[in-house]
């Protein structure tokens, strides 16, 4: 099986492509953007791995990794890269930005996945798994307007690809986690943090593995199952 992952050599899509290659019938290619180095030392040891440079703001560096979906013949496309999210309140927010965000991840997105899912269907066969967030649910956190509503598109999306192409044996389905420490976060107050983790069943904050463990289900799994949100340490009060 071969399996792509964008944005798999740092952070959790990092955590999500070392699970999947511990299956060594799998081979795994994780695209970076300016972690190439790091990535490489990382995963030096992992036959099974190949890292791919990828810019999703360079239309030319999305046009080479849809070529190599076909070229390889990808079976599961993991939808993971992120670019980065920028933090205002939406009535602050210039409308320039929404349109610059939705532009760097959401239409290489949308193209990654049309290539994999003409692949997909040529073989009758294919699983498509997109990183989503449990922001998305009911209370938006302030000042996350955009990233929240960019997720919420490709939630709308992934349910399509579900629909649309189930006769084709082909599979879409959603992983969304919660709160998790990461770059993306690493400025966050102490003190909202310790609110936040009394909020959660297990009083204790999501971590990488978690979600890479379900991204692993998600891609050995049964065909039957589709179109399915797996929400991950949601809190409590919005259970």
């Amino acid at each position: 099986m071969k399996i792509l992952v964008t944005g798999g050599a740092s952070g959790l899509g990092q955590k999500i492509t070392e699970q999947l290659a511990t299956n060594k019938d799998v081979k795994v290619f994780a695209t970076y953007n300016s972690s190439g180095k790091l990535a490489t030392e990382y995963f030096g040891n992992f036959s099974n791995v190949q890292l791919v440079q990828c810019n999703f703001k360079e239309k030319e560096n999305v046009q080479i990794l849809c070529k190599l979906i076909e070229d390889e013949n990808i079976d599961v496309l993991v939808n993971n890269a992120f670019p980065g999210m920028f933090k205002n309140h939406f009535h602050k927010i210039n409308s320039e930005l929404f349109l610059n965000s939705f532009n760097d991840y959401i239409i290489p997105t949308i193209e990654i996945t049309q290539s994999a899912i003409n692949i997909f269907r040529k073989k009758k066969f294919g699983k498509i798994i997109t990183i989503l967030s449990s922001f998305i649910l009911n209370k938006p956190p302030i000042g996350l307007s955009a990233y929240v509503a960019e997720k919420n598109y490709l939630f709308s999306l992934a349910k399509s690809w579900a629909t649309e192409n189930a006769r084709f044996n082909i599979t879409s389905n959603m992983v969304s986690p919660s709160f998790m420490q990461t770059s993306l976060n690493k400025d966050t107050d102490e003190r909202i943090l310790e609110g936040m983790k009394n909020d959660l069943p297990l009083k204790a904050f999501l971590t990488p593995v978690d979600v890479a463990q379900s991204v692993n289900f998600l891609a050995f799994c049964s065909q039957q199952i589709n179109g399915n949100n797996i929400i991950i340490n949601q809190a409590t009060d919005l259970i």
